[in-house]
Parts: C-alpha cells; sequence; structure tokens
C-alpha cells in the first residue's frame, strides 16, 4: 500500500511539474492585456513578436459592458455621436439605423489616406497591440467579437498596410489607425511572415480568419486615439534608455584611453549637486574606472602626470549624460501614462449608463515627450562626437593621427569622424520640436493638433543618430587602445574591449569601414555593451552599499560614544 501511495505522489509531482513547466511556457507566450498594466518594454517586446495577446477575464466583462450600453441607445433610438451622426464638421448629421454598418465601412475607408512607406512589420505590432490593449480597458463600445478578432489577427501576425505619414495627432492618429482597422475589414493589403503581402481578405483566408463586420460605434473605436505617437514613442524611449546607459560605458573607455582621471566622479562632488541621473552617471564611471577595486595599468602609468583636470567632454560626463538620463525617466513616465489611457471620443462610461464627449484623443502629451526625448538624448551625441575629435586629434591625444600608423597611406577614422559629425549636424535640426506647431483641420472643428506623429518619427531617427555616432567612439576608443598595449586597462572595460574584438578585428591598414560601423551598432542596438559592463556595475554598487552601512554603523557608534562621554563630562562638572 505504502508503494502504492508512493507511486501516487510521485506521479502527482510529475504531473505537477509538468503543469507548472507548461504554465511557465504559457506565460512566456502570452501577455495578458487590460488595458491598465502594459509597460513601454512590453510593447517594444510585442513589437519583436515574442508574445502574443489574451484578454483578461476583467476586461472582457467590461467591454462587453460599455457594447450593452451602445446597443441599448440604438434600440432607445437616442441620438449620440459617432454611433448613428456623422463625424467631425458632420456631427449634427443624424444617421438613420439601416446605414449605421455603411456609416462605420465609410468612416475607416475614407481616413485611410495616409502615404509614405509602411511601418516595419514590428511596428505595426506595437501599433496593433496598443490599440488592442486601449479597447481592453472597455470604455470604447466595442465588441467582445470584434476586438477578439483583432486579437487573433495580431497572434497571427496578419499585420495591415500602415503608411508612416498622414497623422497630425488630434484627433488621434486617424489616417494610421484607420489603414490599421482597413485590414481587418478585409480590404486594402496586408502582410503576414506565411503570405508576405497581399490582398487583405486573401491573408486572413490563409490564417483561417474572417473578416471583421463592422457594427456600430466599432469602426470608431478602431480608429480614434494617439496609438501611433504612443507606439513608436515606447520604442523611442526603450533605445534611448538602452543606449544612455551603454554610453556611459563607452566614455568611461574613451577616458582611459586618453588618459583622464576619475577624480572628477568623486560621489562627495555629485552629493553637492543631488540630480538623480548625475549621481548615477558618475557611480557608473566610479565602478568602471576605481583603479583600487579594478587595477587599471594605463591609469597607474600616468598617476603621476602633471595634468589637473579633463576637458569638459570627459569630467562634465556624470552632469551632461546625467541629464540625459533624468530625461528619459520623464518621458518614460508620460509614455507609460499613456500607454494604458483610454484615448477615445466619445468616451462610453457603462457604469454611469453615458456617453460623454472629450478630448484624450489629443497627442499633446507624447507629442511633447517626445519632442523633449529628443532634444535630451541629442546631447549623447553631440558629446560623443567631441571625445571622436580629441581621439582622432595626435594633438590633444598622444595617439597617431586618426588612430592608424603609416598616416597619409592610411586614413583611419578620418571619415568616421566626419560621419558622426554629420549625424550630430542632422540630430540639430531634427531636434526643432514639432509640437511648437499647429495647422486647423477639419474645416476648423479640430482646430489646434499636436504634429504628435512626427515628434515620435524624429525622436525615433535622433535615437539613432545617437547609437551610430556612439558606435564609432566604441570603435575608435578600442583602436586607441591598441596604442597602449601590453598595458591593460581595468576588467570590465578589458571585458568590453574583448567584446567588440569579437566582431571587429583592430584597423592595422585601411578597409571597408561602413561594416565595423554596423557590426558594432548591433552590439549596442542589442545591449550586449551593458550585458558586460553591468554585472561588474552592480557588483561595485554591492559593496560599496555594503561598506556605506558598515561607516554608518561605525558613525552611529561614535555618535553615541560621544554623547555618553558628553553625558558624563556634564554630570562630574555639574556634581
Amino acid at each position: 500500500m505504502f508503494g502504492d501511495v508512493k507511486a501516487w505522489a510521485c506521479s502527482t509531482l510529475m504531473m505537477q511539474s509538468k503543469m507548472s513547466w507548461r504554465m511557465m511556457n504559457f506565460l512566456k507566450l502570452y501577455i495578458y492585456v487590460d488595458g491598465e498594466s502594459l509597460t513601454p518594454q512590453d510593447v517594444f517586446n510585442l513589437g519583436k513578436g515574442l508574445y502574443k495577446i489574451k484578454l483578461s477575464p476583467e476586461s472582457e466583462f467590461k467591454v462587453k459592458q460599455s457594447r450593452l450600453l451602445i446597443e441599448s441607445i440604438i434600440q432607445e433610438k437616442k441620438v449620440a455621436y459617432g454611433i448613428n451622426t456623422g463625424f467631425g464638421k458632420f456631427a449634427r448629421t443624424v444617421i438613420p439605423e439601416s446605414k449605421l454598418k455603411e456609416l462605420q465601412d465609410n468612416l475607416v475607408r475614407s481616413h485611410s489616406a495616409g502615404v509614405g512607406k509602411p511601418l516595419s512589420p514590428e511596428r505595426t505590432r506595437m501599433l496593433f497591440a496598443l490599440r488592442i490593449n486601449v479597447l481592453a480597458k472597455g470604455y470604447s463600445g466595442i465588441s467582445l467579437e470584434t476586438l477578439q478578432q483583432a486579437i487573433d489577427a495580431f497572434n497571427a501576425s496578419c499585420l495591415p498596410y500602415v503608411p508612416e505619414k498622414g497623422t497630425v495627432g488630434a484627433s488621434g492618429d486617424l489616417a494610421p489607425l484607420s489603414h490599421l482597422a482597413l485590414g481587418l475589414i478585409g480590404e486594402g493589403k496586408m502582410w503576414s511572415p506565411k503570405s508576405g503581402w497581399a490582398d487583405a481578405k486573401y491573408v486572413l483566408k490563409a490564417h483561417n480568419l474572417k473578416p471583421v463586420s463592422l457594427k456600430p460605434k466599432e469602426g470608431l473605436a478602431l480608429i480614434n486615439g494617439t496609438q501611433l505617437i504612443t507606439s513608436l514613442g515606447c520604442e523611442a524611449v526603450e533605445r534611448a534608455n538602452a543606449i544612455a546607459k551603454q554610453a556611459d560605458v563607452v566614455a568611461a573607455l574613451t577616458l582611459e584611453v586618453l588618459k583622464g582621471t576619475v577624480k572628477a566622479f568623486d560621489a562627495d562632488i555629485h552629493a553637492m549637486r543631488p540630480h538623480p541621473g548625475q549621481g548615477e552617471v558618475a557611480f557608473r564611471f566610479r565602478s568602471l574606472l576605481d583603479s583600487e577595486h579594478h587595477p587599471s595599468e594605463i591609469a597607474e602609468s600616468h598617476r603621476f602626470c602633471d595634468k589637473v583636470q579633463d576637458p569638459y567632454t570627459l569630467r562634465c560626463c556624470p552632469q551632461v549624460h546625467g541629464v540625459v538620463n533624468d530625461t528619459i525617466a520623464f518621458v518614460k513616465n508620460i509614455i507609460m501614462t499613456e500607454v494604458n489611457s483610454a484615448t477615445d471620443n466619445p468616451m462610453v462610461f457603462s457604469e454611469r449608463g453615458e456617453i460623454i464627449s472629450g478630448g484624450n484623443f489629443h497627442g499633446e502629451y507624447p507629442a511633447k515627450a517626445l519632442d523633449y526625448l529628443a532634444i535630451g538624448v541629442h546631447e549623447l551625441a553631440a558629446i560623443s562626437e567631441r571625445r571622436i575629435e580629441r581621439l582622432c586629434n595626435p594633438s590633444l591625444s598622444e595617439l597617431p593621427a586618426f588612430l592608424v600608423t603609416e598616416g597619409g597611406l592610411n586614413s583611419g577614422f578620418m571619415i568616421a569622424h566626419c560621419t558622426a559629425a554629420a549625424l550630430v549636424s542632422e540630430n540639430k535640426v531634427l531636434c526643432h520640436p514639432s509640437s511648437v506647431d499647429s495647422i486647423s483641420t477639419s474645416a476648423a472643428t479640430e482646430d489646434h493638433v499636436s504634429m504628435g506623429g512626427w515628434a515620435a518619427r524624429k525622436a525615433l531617427k535622433v535615437v539613432e543618430h545617437v547609437e551610430y555616432v556612439l558606435a564609432i567612439e566604441l570603435l575608435a576608443a578600442c583602436q586607441g587602445l591598441e596604442f597602449h598595449r601590453p598595458l591593460q586597462t581595468t576588467t570590465p572595460l578589458e571585458k568590453v574591449y574583448d567584446l567588440v574584438r569579437s566582431a571587429v578585428r583592430p584597423w592595422m591598414k585601411d578597409r571597408f569601414m561602413a561594416p565595423d560601423i554596423e557590426r558594432v551598432h548591433r552590439l549596442l542596438r542589442d545591449q550586449k555593451v551593458w550585458e558586460v559592463a553591468e554585472p561588474y556595475i552592480e557588483k561595485y554598487r554591492k559593496e560599496h552599499s555594503l561598506a556605506s552601512r558598515s561607516l554608518s554603523s561605525l558613525a552611529s557608534s561614535l555618535d553615541c560614544l560621544s554623547l555618553s562621554n558628553f553625558n558624563l563630562h556634564d554630570h562630574n562638572e555639574s556634581s
């Protein structure tokens, strides 16, 4: 009997283990959307195709309740904007019940008026996922059936053709979202990995999916919101965050190559100006360059030189890189709120039994934030380009001109630096805020707009340029390190050097430069530089946090001892 019990227990444990594994696998494959908890990182990962989507049970209930209110309005023959009226200037035109489906179809077709290149599959997925998340909040009035059809299309990677241009960012991103909806109703073009580009109805059929048949209000529910601005904003802020962290690592390596000092990163200096980003950047520099923690033969070679301080491009990295980090944090907070916001008009409040017109579709919040992001993150490229100049200029670096032997026969990094300068110059134009502009549209009904679509697209372009400039600096810094050999830098920076050399060999003589830049750019895009450096940074943080706590305990003990002596002294004097 005991053997049977033991066998049953083992069998049960195996079943539980299999169930746990299946659950873990399920959780890895799917993200539940509820309109409340999606993050910019989630949106970015959904764009990469790492996850599929499921609707949370709470969202199913809220979606059903909102739809019931729409149905009751139609049955009671009440007039409500977007359900049985025209749109924009035609808001006072009442549409007969027999034409309510045609009204929604016409809306989607006529508003599909975008131009330009289509969004990439990754960016279309982000746009699609974000619109599904907003619909899942339950304030749009879409039916559960239509929402599930949209989710099924997303999960099958059936992605409509969405031109990147055409939105003014109010009333939401109408043109891009209309193109998204157009594919769902089986019109226009659509792409999937299985079919490539083809007519939408054939792509859906190839995946055993049916085109959506729009019910009253559903066309408007699919197209009214800030999801193009916000989805591209998610990518921009995530990539900005990734390159900002790695910029500290790249700059630290450049400082070593240029024989800079770590004194400017002293914790007490930055405690006197306690901006969070500044303090964190200074800490990262200390964690990578502290020669007591990570002995550096290069640092030791110039320990007793007569140089007092470094140029601003090295000395002021915490102040310059720091504000970029704080800017990214500020923008990410706004984008996070926008990701989980209902941006429809009108809003369907089922719990109140009301449909209310408002202006949540206006894209001013993400537009302003993304203009600010571009201005902030650009500075990483501006200061990086100046460090590249110092690396390449022999009068500033004490290294061979343009980091190559046999200069004249070889040009080395001469034009790579020019490329960095060109990208920085382009960024100066791209950083002009698009959201300071507004053009009245829809016969002055929509008389103020955000221009957020362009703010998002140019923010992404600025971030990409920053990535490339830092890729060139990283290449140049590693090449500069070759001229210090056999001396070694700190352990974490040697690991960064090894990573770069696993992709790009040293520059012994001139060769085709562009592929090297692309390879190192890919390392930065994939956050490989951060993956190498982060363990050393976090280990340093942990060790110094423990040391700080020990010092604090010692200081407290000394304070208590001093207080005790003081009290004893007072007591003796009084007696």
